[in-house]
């Protein structure tokens, strides 16, 4: 049987937008048999199912979630050379600096991360040059449609920018372990990709640092961008990113050139990267500002963060719906100013953009 369960218990705290209602049922569960257990009993019954890690990429309704919130707070680090083993449990930014400490690389770019370690494979956690697909080999789950443990490797897990199988998926797979392969590199880091990052620490791009020295230099640009997590600062009562980065076609690409020229002028060039199949990316943060919502922006209980542009807060008192307001306000002014659609990127669990 689960550890722990409460009745109309409040979720909000268990979220890092500290927003939402509570939940008819929470279990709270510390082994992949309980979480197991607890998803078996739901689907037997039929009851609506709301899976909580770290809560940091969940925006719930006020009214809160009408059904079972299974609160996954299994334990588990185990590393065998370059081998790691976390449970779906494990505080990610813990996972991260032990690696570290281990003189293992491959994590490093991705300290900091607000969550848990059976979120990152969902999500396709990426930042500052790593994501997590490139070191992760396999995934355990449990399959509610099979209604068995499976272990899906890397190949199957159709990893891309933000995405993945299980996030194409949301009602069949709950992670209980990932499994990744690090690099012992002798201390050092991967080679660095991310320009910030490689502009931070003094070198150029592809260069290896120490890994610990990577770590510091991510955890310094993150805080500096309200990214990683403090009680008192409200510019970190967030889910980090709000929306992902948009990735255009071709035609979509030079439409949006046209919108840019037409509104900003000749001079200016938006942020463009490659994104395969002749698409492009461009930053939402750099279209968000450029639309007229800069930092600080609102005025209201729910604004944009002082420090960046991408992440929206609760400074303290707002709701649920303050915040969605705040979010369809700056969705539908960068569409009309750039003719672009921004996708949030947190999961809305019993409301929507």
């Amino acid at each position: 049987m689960p550890v722990h369960e409460l009745h109309d218990a409040p979720l909000a705290p268990l979220t890092t937008f500290r927003l939402g209602g509570p939940a008819t049922r929470l279990v709270t569960a510390a082994t992949d048999d309980e979480v197991v257990a607890a998803v078996r009993e739901a689907d037997a019954a039929g009851t609506p199912l709301l899976l909580i890690g770290g809560g940091s990429n969940l925006v719930i309704g006020d009214k809160g979630f009408d059904g079972t919130a299974l609160r996954i707070a299994t334990t588990g680090f185990e590393l065998d050379g370059t081998r790691l083993e976390l449970a779906a449990g494990e505080v990610w930014t813990d996972a991260v600096a032990r690696t570290v400490e281990a003189g293992l690389a491959g994590l490093e770019c991705l300290a900091g991360i607000p969550g848990s370690a059976g979120a990152t494979p969902i999500q396709n956690v990426g930042a500052y040059g790593q994501e997590v697909s490139s070191t992760l080999t396999e995934v355990v789950a449990y399959d509610r449609r099979a209604g068995e443990t499976v272990t899906l490797p890397n190949a199957e897990c159709g990893f891309s920018y933000r995405h993945s199988r299980f996030k194409a998926e949301p009602d069949r797979y709950v992670v209980l372990r990932v499994r990744f392969e690090l690099e012992d590199a002798g201390g050092l880091s991967a080679p660095v990709k991310y320009p910030e990052t490689a502009r931070v620490l003094g070198v150029e791009a592809g260069d290896r640092v120490p890994a610990a020295a990577a770590r510091e230099a991510v955890l310094k640009l993150r805080a500096g961008k309200g990214m990683v997590l403090d009680p008192e600062d409200h510019d970190t009562w967030s889910a980090g990113s709000f929306f992902t980065n948009p990735i255009l076609t071709a035609a979509e690409y030079e439409t949006f050139l046209t919108r840019v020229r037409d509104r900003l002028g000749d001079a200016v060039t938006p942020p463009a990267y490659p994104a395969g199949d002749g698409h492009t990316k461009t930053s939402a943060a750099w279209l968000i500002d450029k639309a007229g919502f800069t930092k600080g922006y609102g005025e209201g209980p729910a604004r944009i963060s002082t420090k960046h542009t991408l992440a929206l807060t609760n400074r303290g008192w707002a709701t649920t719906e303050d915040l969605l307001a705040l979010a369809r306000e700056v969705v539908a002014g960068v569409r009309d100013a750039f003719g672009v659609t921004l996708v949030n990127e947190p999961v809305t669990v019993g409301v929507s953009l």
